[in-house]
């Protein structure tokens, strides 16, 4: 079982791979979201459920999504079937880093991927390209609400803290039109739902080759997360505009 299939299972009952509720999703994308006919991009989208629910809110959108794993697309086009959007959702099988689309688009999505980039800077520069004039971004990303210990930020990485964020954004040439910082509710109902969808998969699947593997991979997140980073990480996710040109 690859790290991509693990992720499939663990966001079986948190489609939207961050920490975020239903109700902050769908404040972010009204906040982002244009009423008229417009193009939508999300770099990394996983399984599309944030294509998804634009699709579904916006009946002139039209979207693509960029992603690595054919899991999580194939996922996402049953997803579009079932909510009859197929028809104007087009998915890409490949790094959203080497993405070259022959056009631009309106509204840029990338949130809770900058990992595929190589981080938050990069992943700006990234939608900048992709960006018709007059668009926006929506970027979401973690960062460190206070002083993380030496295991949090082996698991985690070198994250900045909020306005060590808010100066990358800055000085990308970007301007915060509006945003969310994910509440502690939010990011524990996340990491809940991330291990118990993992443990209960394994559960249910006792003669599975890939059982014991998931419930380790579950035990090992649960643990890092409790004895690590929960009380030092936070989330933000921002709807951008550039400040010039």
């Amino acid at each position: 079982m690859n790290r991509a299939q693990i992720s499939l299972l663990a966001h079986a009952d948190h489609p939207i791979a961050a920490p975020l509720d239903d109700d902050s999703v769908r404040l972010l994308l009204d906040r982002v979201l244009p009423h008229v006919d417009a193009r939508v991009l999300d770099l990394g989208c996983g399984g599309a459920e944030w294509l998804l629910r634009a699709l579904a809110a916006r009946p002139r959108l039209r979207a693509e999504g960029v992603d690595v794993s054919a899991d999580a697309l194939a996922r996402a086009r049953e997803a579009a079937h079932a909510l009859g959007v197929q028809d104007r959702l087009v998915l890409h099988r490949e790094d959203a880093a080497d993405f070259a689309p022959a056009h631009t688009f309106d509204v840029v999505l990338s949130v809770g991927a900058t990992h595929a980039f190589g981080g938050l800077r990069a992943t700006l520069a990234a939608a900048r390209r992709h960006l018709a004039p007059g668009g926006r971004v929506l970027i979401g990303d973690g960062f460190w609400e206070r002083a993380p210990s030496p295991e949090a930020e082996e698991v985690l990485g070198d994250l900045g803290d909020l306005p060590s964020v808010m100066d990358t954004v800055a000085a990308g040439g970007w301007t915060p039109v509006g945003g969310h910082i994910s509440a502690r509710g939010e990011l524990d109902a996340y990491e809940w739902a991330w291990t118990g969808s993992l443990g209960s998969w394994a559960l249910d699947h006792p003669a599975d080759p890939d059982r014991d593997q998931a419930l380790a991979a579950a035990g090992t997140h649960r643990d890092e997360w409790l004895r690590g980073y929960r009380d030092c990480f936070g989330f933000v996710c921002l709807v951008l505009r550039p400040t010039s040109g």
